[in-house]
């Protein structure tokens, strides 16, 4: 499923870039994104202590943000352990990291249920959700496919959901962008150049 939803947002960017498949290339391999593809923006969620963040909060600090949802059963663990991973191995710089985990289910991602599930892997992870309206525009600001799976139904469905790490500058631009599989010293090896400025 992972593959098929990678094909989709590749389209994205392969529309964003006027074919540029090179781009797409680079983009998803962790390289600088392909310039006047537009990714991110301001949005305003609820931390699991109840209270509204927006992403100015975050300015100033590099922002490690993952889509996806607390009832996932694979990918999702599976990309916050090397985020986790990541962050242990950045050592000190990991202070100027703010990895934030965004949910693509906020009818069963509460403030609270995002809080206990986002410790279960690092203690600095920041779980992130909202009313349907702010999840939905968070999600289109980041190009972010999410749909309920139509192959599951009533409270135990599944969502399909792209898969993509987005490294954001202290400026709040889009800096790297990471496909589904990159491991933690990878991650911290790029976070550690770019904020050298290599």
């Amino acid at each position: 499923m992972v593959v098929v939803l990678a094909g989709v947002w590749a389209g994205v960017w392969w529309r964003g870039t006027a074919g540029d498949v090179g781009g797409i290339r680079e983009a998803l391999a962790g390289i600088a994104p392909p310039g006047g593809v537009s990714v991110g923006g301001p949005f305003s969620l609820v931390d699991p202590s109840g209270k509204t963040v927006s992403d100015a909060d975050f300015r100033g600090r590099w922002m490690l943000v993952y889509f996806g949802y607390t009832f996932c059963p694979d990918v999702c663990p599976t990309e916050l352990q090397a985020v986790a991973a990541g962050m242990e191995l950045l050592g000190k710089q990991a202070d100027l990291v703010a990895p934030i985990f965004i949910t693509v289910d906020p009818v069963r991602d509460t403030p609270a249920a995002m809080g206990q599930y986002v410790k279960q892997f690092d203690d600095r992870l920041i779980g992130l959700t909202g009313n349907p309206e702010q999840i939905k525009a968070v999600t289109r600001a980041y190009r972010v496919y999410a749909a309920k799976s139509e192959s599951t139904s009533g409270s135990a469905y599944l969502m399909d959901h792209s898969s993509f790490l987005y490294l954001m500058g202290p400026d709040g631009k889009l800096r790297n962008l990471f496909k589904a599989g990159t491991g933690g010293e990878e991650l911290a090896q790029s976070i550690r150049a770019r904020m050298s400025g290599t």
